[in-house]
């Protein structure tokens, strides 16, 4: 508890499967107050077992109002690994009002034997990585910066994303696929070979929710284009629920937390 018996109030910023699970864990603490904040990028989110929000604040300055506005006593970074500008925009926010900040991070991907990879720094590295030469894409970065590869009309794309696209996409030769992960290595082998990809672009997300099509492309023999995290200042950061929740005062048993329960 934050003192005096009040109850901590915890503003968890979402937008992955770990927050997801630090939601359900907190949930089950009475001296726990918490809010799950979603970006809004995904149509319909699971309801989380603890109140939510979805939107953005308005930039650091919408991030400082609310931390005052709602009493928030700590904060959780568990955003995406690639949502860098919310990441610093809770850097900025806490340091102004005093709120102790967490990240809770992945481990990013890191190569292994039969990986073949060619590490970029941005997205246009890797829209020029692919070369001149036509070659069957698979792009596993989502939906929000695929005009970044429409300058590269010459390839052949094919595209997964969790929701149905609102209107025609900005490439001139794609093919979509909506599913919802978590996917297995076995399921996106088979995809890779039924569409014929030759390469596939990824982002280093780290964690397992969306390394299959890695590990496919290892076991094809496929080159992958990987993008590096984009650099956050340095913050406090943990890999697991459970350290989350030591740092917020309660212990529980690694395999509970971590398991998604």
């Amino acid at each position: 508890m934050a003192g005096n018996g009040k109850r901590l109030r915890v503003l968890i910023l979402g937008g992955t499967s770990e927050a997801r699970r630090l939601a359900e864990v907190v949930a089950r603490f009475a001296g726990i107050d918490a809010v799950l904040s979603y970006a809004g990028r995904t149509e319909n989110p699971a309801p989380p077992p603890i109140p939510y929000r979805v939107g953005g604040f308005g930039g650091r300055d919408g991030l400082v109002a609310y931390l005052r506005a709602e009493r928030i006593d700590r904060v959780v970074d568990a955003t995406h690994p690639f949502a860098a500008q919310m990441s610093r925009n809770a850097v900025a926010a806490c340091a102004a009002t005093g709120t102790p900040l967490l990240a809770l991070e992945r481990a990013p991907w890191r190569p292994v034997d039969g990986d073949l990879w060619i590490d970029v720094d941005t997205l246009d590295e890797a829209a020029d990585a692919l070369g001149e030469t036509p070659r069957k894409v698979f792009l596993g970065i989502g939906r929000l910066h695929l005009d970044v590869f429409a300058r590269r009309p010459q390839h052949d794309y094919l595209v997964r994303l969790v929701d149905p696209p609102r209107g025609e996409l900005p490439l001139p030769h794609v093919r979509v696929i909506v599913a919802r992960g978590p996917f297995d290595v076995a399921g996106d082998q088979a995809m890779l070979e039924r569409h014929g990809s030759e390469v596939v672009v990824a982002k280093n997300a780290g964690g397992t929710a969306a390394v299959a099509k890695i590990a496919a492309a290892r076991a094809l023999g496929l080159p992958v284009v990987m993008v590096r995290r984009p650099r956050i200042q340095p913050r406090p950061a943990v890999e697991t629920v459970a350290a989350v929740m030591r740092w917020l005062g309660h212990e529980v048993p690694a395999e509970g937390a971590e398991r998604g329960v």
